[in-house]
């Protein structure tokens, strides 16, 4: 790592204010190369994260812009390097410019998430924090901020830390008996050792037990709206965005195919799908739609089965009861409450309510219903799983450490728990990044994007 990095970190758009950002050896230096501030002094000569105002010219001395620059040495900055950052006009060809002549100092392009990357590699961060930046860049509620902010300030790189450090212990304790067998050494405390890893073990199963709260805190629930055609389907989906979104007519079968929206309600995110009208049909892109109606439902997370409350129960009302029924979350909408009802009851085990998508009756009881069928877990903000890589090292470290606590009680051979422990060891070290391959790291830091 030692070239120096360069990229524009604030995007390609027209903006008031745009970012370059460098990082590596030679970053005040070339940045002292374009950089004259206002009021005497060379750049170098500045204090460490403090605002400098001056003049950005190119590598021919010809005036670019009148802007800000700052400078964090190393250790001491993000990235663990000495870095800068200019703080331009935010004309995307002026920032293209600006880069251009870093690459002609010697600066090369920076990869997808390189600088938190470096951050990581330098010891700025664990690998849990690091993936909590995508998270904080890409939330979309309040909830996914706060639970990102804590990641990165180290709450689940202490809490396995705390666990790793246990481990650590109790393997030490087994290693110098199976090491020293004609040492005196003081006998297994075993009820305490059996005691620490229930604790250790209850601890990583709460934050297991989070990552399903996680998935839809990032990516949202994936809900499936359908019903027979003309039920109220894109009506309730246009109600619930708040806008038309799908186009609604008295035609049956207008809606061909799904249709995707993300709404907030009830507390979460709804990955919202409105489907074609399920339904026997001879017309092969109204069939193509069915097909595709069928396998949203069999996919989603959430069910909303509109059945049409001003008509009698027709034919294939069963069959759309019957295809939410098969969902672990499913809600019966009894819609058009603002016209008379022919239905007020269904005969099913689903949740039912009246609603108009016109005029917003029910709406406030659909939000209630969904709130409760998916909760907020009782956990801290940052001790929120989000995603998988993550889920599965935790579920790893369970794993290890029952199966030492069984081999503990059952007086199995010293060795036996050593391995266990010391494998829970190595899947918390992989959640922390501590003893994570080089090519998941790749994977992970190519989700970023450049200048990040």
């Amino acid at each position: 790592m030692g070239d120096t990095i360069a990229a524009i970190a604030s995007g390609h758009q027209v903006a008031a204010i745009g970012i370059v950002r460098m990082s590596g050896e030679q970053s005040i230096s070339y940045a002292e190369s374009l950089f004259v501030p206002s009021f005497g002094g060379k750049l170098s000569e500045q204090k460490d994260r403090k605002l400098v105002f001056g003049e950005l010219r190119d590598t021919e001395g010809q005036l670019l812009d009148l802007c800000l620059c700052t400078i964090s040495r190393a250790p001491g900055s993000y990235t663990g390097e000495d870095t800068v950052e200019f703080q331009c006009h935010g004309s995307p060809m002026l920032l293209r410019t600006l880069l251009d002549n870093l690459f002609r100092l010697g600066a090369r392009q920076a990869g997808p998430g390189e600088f938190t990357k470096r951050a990581f590699l330098n010891g700025r961060m664990d690998l849990s924090s690091a993936e909590a930046v995508i998270d904080l860049i890409d939330a979309e509620t309040e909830e996914a901020v706060r639970n990102a902010a804590g990641q990165l300030s180290g709450a689940i790189h202490r809490k396995a830390e705390s666990i790793y450090s246990m481990l650590a212990d109790v393997s030490a304790h087994f290693h110098a008996v199976l090491d020293y067998p004609d040492e005196d050494i003081e006998d297994f405390q075993l009820r305490d050792y059996c005691e620490k890893l229930r604790n250790g073990q209850r601890e990583l199963q709460i934050l297991l037990k989070s990552f399903d709260h996680g998935q839809i805190m990032s990516s949202g629930i994936p809900t499936a709206i359908i019903g027979l055609p003309n039920a109220g389907k894109s009506s309730l989906l246009n109600a619930l965005v708040g806008y038309e979104r799908a186009i609604v007519t008295e035609v049956p079968g207008t809606t061909r195919d799904t249709v995707e929206e993300r709404v907030r309600l009830g507390g979460v995110t709804l990955r919202l799908i409105d489907t074609a009208g399920i339904r026997e049909t001879e017309d092969r892109l109204e069939k193509l739609g069915v097909e595709r109606s069928i396998s949203a439902a069999e996919n989603a997370a959430l069910i909303l089965a509109v059945i049409d409350g001003s008509r009698e129960a027709e034919e294939g009302t069963r069959r759309i009861l019957q295809t939410a029924e098969r969902s672990e979350h499913a809600i019966a909408v009894i819609s058009k409450a603002d016209l008379p009802q022919r239905m007020e009851k269904l005969e099913t085990r689903l949740s039912q309510l009246h609603l108009s998508s016109l005029n917003g009756e029910g709406m406030e009881q659909l939000e209630k219903m969904i709130a409760a069928m998916f909760p907020a877990p009782s956990v801290p903000a940052g001790e929120i799983l989000t995603n998988a890589r993550q889920a599965e090292a935790v579920r790893r470290a369970c794993e290890s450490m029952e199966a030492a606590l069984c081999a503990m009680e059952e007086g199995n051979t010293p060795d036996i728990v050593l391995t266990e422990t010391e494998t829970a060891m190595q899947a918390l070290g992989e959640l922390t990044g501590s003893s994570v391959r080089e090519d998941i790291t790749d994977r992970i830091f190519s989700r970023f994007c450049v200048g990040k």
